[in-house]
């Protein structure tokens, strides 16, 4: 049978604990006792954990050995920001899939309302990727970070391979771009001969690149909701754009900072439609 998993709210070296809402859900639903086994995440490691302590305030445990388990996708998405019922559910989808970090991206076209209430948002949108990683069994949660311009988050993303999804490529496919980005290619494989369009190979130098004690919503930079999981190393970037896509001037900012251009096909996709299956593409790649 399989053990019920909680993401731990404060831990040490050997022990656990799950306040708030966990909490109550262990005591009053599930009616914990000491002595109960589960599987408790704590800095983004899986261990087996016994109960030692119950109240409606706080659930302690000890852990045991550690659990082997999935990594996150290295993936990072930017999700240029729109209508917010859409953008939750994406949000959640997106955590389900395994994704990395999630930077919601301020684009010439995201409405103006959308635009203003998009730094409140923020928290609930980090609640519902907790949420949507601890029902999806992850020992990771997704960075999910304080909105930003499109100018200030190109200039800070130094992830080895860009991708942007666009509704004028018609040729290069996702595919056919990730699998340009695996060892033993050839980018006269892909993109065929004469050309001199490159997709970054993973093997290049890694550097973060994250201010994360800038401005969320300036030219400074973007501050982040927690610390990567441990050892993790992003390597891929896909950015998809609001309704009505990117502007002409966007898009001259993604080829100055060398984003391959992709499509996900024929039809034309709503934003959330085609984060998800970006992602559920890339997964077979990087997985």
């Amino acid at each position: 049978m399989t053990r019920r998993r909680f993401i731990a709210d404060s831990w040490t070296a050997t022990t656990a604990s799950l306040t708030g809402d966990q909490a109550i859900h262990l005591t009053r639903v599930l009616r914990a006792e000491p002595g109960q086994i589960y599987d408790i995440v704590a800095n983004g490691f899986l261990h087996r954990a016994e109960i030692t302590r119950v109240s409606e305030k706080q659930v302690d445990f000890t852990l045991y050995e550690e659990l082997s388990s999935d990594a996150a996708l290295p993936l990072h998405l930017l999700l240029a920001v729109f209508k917010f019922d859409h953008m939750e559910w994406a949000i959640e989808k997106a955590t389900e899939l395994g994704i990395a970090r999630i930077t919601p991206i301020l684009a010439r076209r995201t409405e103006k309302h959308l635009a203003q209430a998009a730094l409140k948002r923020s928290e609930r949108w980090r609640r519902i990727a907790l949420e949507a990683s601890k029902q999806s069994r992850r020992t990771t949660i997704p960075e999910i970070a304080d909105p930003i311009a499109l100018k200030p988050a190109l200039e800070h993303e130094t992830t080895p391979t860009r991708i942007l999804l666009s509704e004028t490529e018609q040729s290069l496919t996702l595919t056919n771009a990730l699998e340009s980005s695996q060892p033993g290619t050839s980018d006269q494989e892909i993109f065929g001969p004469g050309t001199t369009d490159r997709v970054p190979h993973p093997s290049q130098s890694y550097r973060e690149g994250w201010d994360v004690n800038s401005s969320p919503v300036t030219d400074s930079g973007c501050s982040t909701s927690g610390p990567l999981e441990v050892g993790s190393r992003i390597t891929h970037a896909i950015a998809i754009g609001p309704e009505g896509g990117w502007t002409p001037e966007e898009i001259s900012l993604f080829t100055q900072h060398q984003w391959q251009p992709v499509t996900l096909g024929p039809r034309i996709l709503r934003a959330e439609t085609a984060a998800i299956a970006a992602i559920a593409i890339a997964s077979t790649h990087l997985a």
